[in-house]
Order: C-alpha cells, then sequence, then structure tokens
C-alpha cells in the first residue's frame, strides 16, 4: 500500500518550505514515527516524520527544491518492501492436438545446471531519470547499484563523472631526437704543400665605447630597479556559487525592509564594567551553588533595559499606520548567532524574572537555537532586543532594528583602558554601548537619556539589585 508523504502545515504566515535534506534515502527502511526530510522555513527547520512503517519507494522532490504546504514530496511502501506473491498461473485448456516436442537443450557440461534466464531488470528512480534527462544521459547505459540493481540519482552523478574523465585528452609522450651520426674524419692528405709567405694583417682601429646612458627614473625622480624581470607566476582564480539559505534570504530581505521604512539612528556610550565585575566575582559561586546557574553579563543588562523602558515608554513601542502602540509588557528579544544564521528567540515577561531566571532562560533560548529546536512562537512577538557583538571581538558597531521594534541595545567587548576618575587616570575595563532607534518616534534627545540611564545602572549594579 503506497502511503503519500506531504508537506504539513508549517505554522502562522508561513506558506512554502525548502527541501533542506533528505534523512532517508530511495529503499531505505522507515519505522513508525521516524524523520524522513528537513523542511527548512524562514525561521526555523522542522522535521518530517513518517506515519506509518514501510520502504521508503520514491523521492519525488529533491535537496534545494521549494515546496508549498500540501506538496506531495515523496511515497512509502506500507508493505515494508516486500513484493506481493505472484498470481497463479491460469490452467491452459486440454490441447486438440498433440504439441510439438520441446527445443532440445544443451546439455550443461562439468557437471553444472542450466542458468536461468535473467529476471526483468528494476526501473530507476524517478530522481535518476530526472537527472538524466537534464544532462541528457542515456539512462539506459548506466550501471545500477540499488536495490535489484535499480538505478540512482547517485548512479547518474557517478556515470557523468566517468564520462568527463573519459573525455580528458591523455597526454601523449614525444620522443626526444635522436642525435646525428658523427661525421667521418676527412681522409689523409699525401703531402703538405710548403707555407705560403703572407703578409700579417693590420690591427683593427679601436672603436669608441659609447656614450653612457641616463639610468630610467620615476616620475618622483626615483630610479627604476635594474635586473632580469621576476617570472609571471599564475594564480588559480577560483569561484564558488552557494545558494543563499532560506533562513538567510530572510534575513536579507528583513534587513533592507528596515532600512527602507526605519529611520534608524545610533547613540554611543560606554560604561565601567569593574563595579559588576566585581559584584560577579564576589557572588558567583554561591550564586551557581544555590540557582544551579552562573550569574553572567546579560541578567544585568537585561534587568538594565526593562528599568530603562519602564522610564521611556516609547523604546518599548511600535508604529501601525498613524498610531503608536506603547507596550505595557516586556519581552526582550536576545539576539544568538547560529551556524544557520542570525536568530532572536524572545524572554518573555522579563520584568518579572529574578536574575537566576533570566539566566536560565536566556541559556535554554541560546541551547535551543544552536540546536535547531526552536519554535517558531519563541521568535515572534518581542518588545525590544538586546545584542552581544562583544562575544566576537567587536568593539563597537551599530545594530540595525529588528523591526518592527523601535530600538535595540548593542554590547560589545569589554577592554582596558585609561580613563579619568576622581581628576586622576585609571585603567578600567570600559564596554561601548550603542542604541539604534527609530526617529519617528523617538526624540535623539530621549534616546540618549535612555542610554545614560542604563550607564547609570550598569556602573551601580546595587541599585539595580534594589529597582528590581
Amino acid at each position: 500500500m503506497a502511503i503519500e508523504v506531504r508537506v504539513p502545515a508549517l505554522g502562522e504566515s508561513i506558506v512554502e518550505a525548502t527541501i533542506s535534506k533528505w534523512l532517508k534515502r530511495e529503499g531505505d527502511p522507515i519505522g513508525l514515527g521516524e524523520p524522513i526530510v528537513e523542511l527548512e522555513t524562514d525561521k526555523v527547520n522542522l522535521e518530517v516524520a513518517a506515519e506509518q512503517a514501510g520502504r521508503l519507494v520514491s523521492i519525488i522532490k529533491a535537496e534545494g527544491e521549494t515546496v508549498a504546504i500540501n506538496d506531495l514530496i515523496a511515497t512509502i511502501d506500507g508493505n515494508g518492501g516486500a513484493a506481493a506473491p505472484p498470481p497463479p498461473a491460469p490452467v491452459a485448456a486440454a490441447p486438440t492436438e498433440p504439441p510439438a516436442p520441446p527445443a532440445p537443450v544443451a546439455a550443461p557440461t562439468n557437471g553444472q545446471t542450466a542458468a536461468a534466464p535473467p529476471p526483468a531488470p528494476t526501473p530507476p528512480t524517478p530522481t535518476a531519470l530526472k537527472v538524466a534527462a537534464e544532462n541528457n544521459i542515456d539512462i539506459t547505459a548506466v550501471v545500477g547499484t540499488g536495490p535489484g540493481g535499480r538505478v540512482t540519482k547517485e548512479d547518474v552523478i557517478t556515470h557523468m563523472l566517468r564520462m568527463a574523465q573519459a573525455a580528458t585528452p591523455t597526454p601523449v609522450a614525444i620522443p626526444a631526437p635522436t642525435p646525428p651520426a658523427p661525421a667521418a674524419p676527412p681522409a689523409p692528405v699525401a703531402a703538405t704543400p710548403a707555407p705560403v709567405a703572407r703578409p700579417a694583417p693590420a690591427p683593427p682601429a679601436p672603436v669608441a665605447p659609447p656614450p653612457p646612458q641616463a639610468p630610467l627614473t620615476t616620475d618622483s625622480g626615483k630610479p627604476l630597479p635594474t635586473g632580469p624581470m621576476p617570472a609571471i607566476v599564475e594564480v588559480e582564480r577560483r569561484e564558488e556559487r552557494q545558494r543563499m539559505s532560506r533562513r538567510r534570504q530572510t534575513i536579507a530581505r528583513r534587513l533592507v525592509e528596515a532600512q527602507a521604512t526605519a529611520a534608524m539612528l545610533t547613540t554611543f556610550n560606554e560604561a565601567d564594567m569593574l563595579p559588576i565585575m566585581n559584584l560577579r566575582k564576589k557572588h558567583k559561586d554561591s550564586f551557581k551553588e544555590r540557582h544551579g546557574v552562573g550569574l553572567g553579563f546579560m541578567s544585568f543588562f537585561t534587568k538594565a533595559s526593562v528599568n530603562a523602558l519602564k522610564a521611556f515608554p516609547l523604546l518599548n513601542a511600535e508604529i501601525d499606520g498613524d498610531d503608536v502602540i506603547i507596550k505595557h509588557y516586556y519581552d526582550i528579544g536576545i539576539a544568538v548567532g547560529t551556524e544557520q544564521g542570525l536568530v532572536v528567540p524572545v524572554l518573555r515577561d522579563a520584568d518579572r524574572k529574578s536574575f537566576a531566571e533570566i539566566e536560565r532562560g536566556i541559556a535554554e533560548l541560546a541551547n535551543r537555537a544552536r540546536d535547531g529546536k526552536l519554535t517558531l512562537a519563541e521568535l515572534q512577538g518581542g518588545t525590544f532586543s538586546i545584542t552581544n557583538g562583544g562575544v566576537y571581538g567587536s568593539l563597537m558597531s551599530t545594530p540595525i532594528l529588528n523591526t518592527p521594534q523601535v530600538g535595540i541595545l548593542g554590547m560589545h567587548k569589554i577592554m582596558e583602558r585609561p580613563v579619568v576618575v576622581n581628576g586622576e587616570i585609571v585603567v578600567r575595563p570600559m564596554m561601548y554601548l550603542a542604541l539604534t532607534y527609530d526617529h519617528r518616534i523617538v526624540d535623539g534627545s530621549e534616546a540618549v537619556r535612555f542610554l545614560v540611564h542604563i550607564k547609570s545602572l550598569l556602573e551601580d549594579p546595587e541599585a539595580l539589585l534594589l529597582a528590581s
């Protein structure tokens, strides 16, 4: 019984996906609930599992193809791949005439039995036929390595590689030239004639040496280098074309939309991180022993951002036509870098969480992001974002808004620098802070005061603890 594998519903506002990777190949056995294929959407990757055990008969959509919801992408043999028993042969009617004697069969030699006729060849897979047709390959010339000698896509590709190698001309060895035979010595002369006296030649007239030439110089008057020209070495100029992943295409589109629709402006400040570093050093062991999680910097920045958003509510808003929607809840997006690209999972109700709950929530979201297990709900609905380029060594940057949000805070690398404190030059661990905001609803003075508010809380973490 053939079972169709179709693209499931992918979530709200997602209508198509890309075949990222087939986890099974044609002919592979499949268990109930076992993943078959990985689909890549704009935000997350999803695995499609088998609804019944069997064997994967055919793959209809290849890797890299775009598919829509409910598209047929593969079929499964629900019998597990077991061939159905052949129907019984029909009983022939009694002949009216005696049948002709069978043709004589040559007796086998060396005690061997006669070989049975070869079975009918298994037809190639649909993917193999498609690849062969696209590359003008005679499918009958391809040697199959699949079950029953079935020709697969890999067999067609291997055949193409062999054809390409065979078409490459083989270098022909050129024999070395044969040296000419030595000339025979001249025959001896019977008698040597007497030498004839000749006048000595006159010595040649002395030739005047050529006048010295002035050395070649550049436009600035410097002499050009002399000597043999260096050999020209050809450098291989390689190019490689890679298809952008669906997530990277979405990131590119959203960033361009943010640049085109928002009036983005960035303001900078710096914070002395020594008070927080001393506080973490003092309490990190007891904090981890009590809560089972380390005390990092992100909880301080999240708490400071929430406190500043309450003081400056327009940074926690969005524009809807001619209206401004001010949000009185605080869902903070935390930017996380993964192998597939940047994602921004959302920490819900950050204002109601303790330092330990924030650290634990951020760690869980980051791990799920790197494992590709985030859900769509965890990526939607943030009100303000924080990004940390300092983990990659960035000293200063201008973050781009995660629209429709109107504010994003950028953290950077902590670096010791000389600063003036109470009239004295001291070395302190400093961090540059960046706030990008939408100037359509946030004025510059408000943005600057927002960032100064965060700076003051970071440099006085005890006040931040009391304000939490």
